[in-house]
């Protein structure tokens, strides 16, 4: 064991003595290298920011809630929305009827959205106008850094009151407390009774919470009103979370009838919760790690083809003094390591270069909203990586050196 430990440092030596000698070479060499890792850092870097996001976006959906809608969660390319246009819209009055028919649902609230812009004074904000009852403090599990949520008496009174997100607190109300002060959305004026706690960017350049103002649903229709094309939805939070199936089903029975449809046709609604949409992104994170590993692959080979013609290279200039090396006893397996550590660090360099090029593309993806999060795990991959392509690309020259004769390479010019 001592002599093998002697072996590797006295092979760590060479090889260290070798990368400084051809600077410029070895720095060439690892560009591929260099590439290979920045791009599956990179990746890995934006999957895992986008997972822990999506998460985050995807606790807000709640795991004990079912939204009742006339689309489905999924509207990307290829969506043919005119299939779900001719859909008869959700109504309001199907909150009432899950909530006195459904033995599941524990709270039930309608939910519509519109973008406005929110103004006091000179500063002015884009804004996600929601309206819903006060059961969607409940059903979403809303807290409040300031002030109150909404209640019954605003909803039927139809109060021109609202809770804001934190992002539209700081930008209309940078110093003052926003509470009990007035600000004017799309033209109209509402009392803020609430500001909600900061809860971070959305998924995908999606409309934060932090940038969301929610009305008394009669406020909303009162102010905003409710059209063919802004349809609601319909929220459904399921007291026992082991029942989501049943309470699935029973939904889909109770609207069914509600709506009057024919028991063989088709629902003409969507029932979407948390496990449907959870479903829907891991195919898109598959599809993006099935790409982004292709495109690794192909650089990791062509930085691995680049660091086995350099070896190759090294072993030619260096034959005489493996034959002299040979010629005073050094075994097959003392030459192996030296030219295979040799490879290994010429890739390990390339790995560092590539992980600090990674770090610095993070905060540049960040500044652009996409989450990015580059975790040690992936770090220490990386250079897993580094240390398995110089193996792999480094053991033919490798064992070239190794079996060469010392007659021979004494005598190679």
């Amino acid at each position: 064991m001592r002599a093998f430990l002697n072996e590797i440092i006295e092979g760590l030596r060479i090889a260290g003595r070798a990368v400084r000698t051809h600077k410029m070479r070895s720095v060439l060499t690892t560009l591929g290298i260099i590439i290979g890792i920045a791009a599956v850092t990179s990746m890995a870097t934006i999957l895992s920011g986008i997972s822990q996001q999506f998460e985050k976006t995807l606790s807000s959906l709640g795991t004990d809630v079912i939204y009742v809608s006339r689309f489905p969660a999924s509207r990307g390319p290829g969506f043919e929305w005119w299939k779900y246009a001719g859909r008869p819209p959700i109504s309001e009055d199907l909150v009432e009827t899950i909530d006195a028919r459904s033995e599941y649902a524990g709270a039930v609230a309608p939910l519509t959205n519109t973008n406005r812009r929110a103004r006091r004074g000179d500063n002015v904000v884009e804004a996600n106008v929601t309206g819903s009852t006060p059961a969607y403090g409940r059903i979403k599990g809303i807290e409040l850094a300031a002030g109150r949520f909404l209640t019954r008496s605003d909803e039927r009174s139809a109060k021109n009151v609202c809770v804001i997100g934190a992002k539209i607190a700081g930008e209309l109300f940078p110093v003052a407390s926003p509470v009990q002060k007035d600000v004017r959305v799309d033209g109209k004026t509402c009392t803020v009774v609430g500001v909600r706690e900061r809860q971070g960017a959305g998924l995908f350049g999606q409309t934060s919470e932090d940038e969301r103002i929610i009305f008394p649903y009669s406020t909303f229709k009162k102010l905003f009103g409710i059209s063919r094309w802004r349809s609601i939805q319909v929220m459904a939070k399921i007291d026992q979370t082991g029942q989501m199936d049943r309470a699935t089903g029973e939904l889909t029975g109770i609207i069914r009838t509600a709506r009057g449809q024919d028991p063989r046709a088709e629902n003409n609604f969507t029932l979407i919760q948390q496990d449907t949409v959870r479903a829907q992104f891991a195919s898109v994170k598959f599809a993006i790690y099935a790409v982004g590993l292709f495109l690794t692959g192909l650089a990791l080979v062509v930085g691995g083809i680049g660091v086995m013609n350099i070896m190759y290279v090294s072993v030619r200039e260096r034959t005489g003094e493996i034959g002299l090396r040979k010629a005073v006893g050094a075994k097959r397996r003392t030459i192996l390591l030296q030219f295979l550590i040799e490879a290994v660090i010429i890739c390990m360099i390339g790995g560092a270069v590539g992980v600090a090029v990674s770090f610095g593309l993070a905060g540049v993806i960040s500044a652009f909203g996409i989450p990015s999060v580059l975790p040690m795990s992936t770090v220490a991959l990386a250079f897993g990586i580094c240390v398995a392509v110089g193996v792999l690309f480094g053991m033919a020259p490798a064992w070239q050196a190794a079996k060469a004769q010392p007659v021979e390479a004494l005598r190679y010019e």
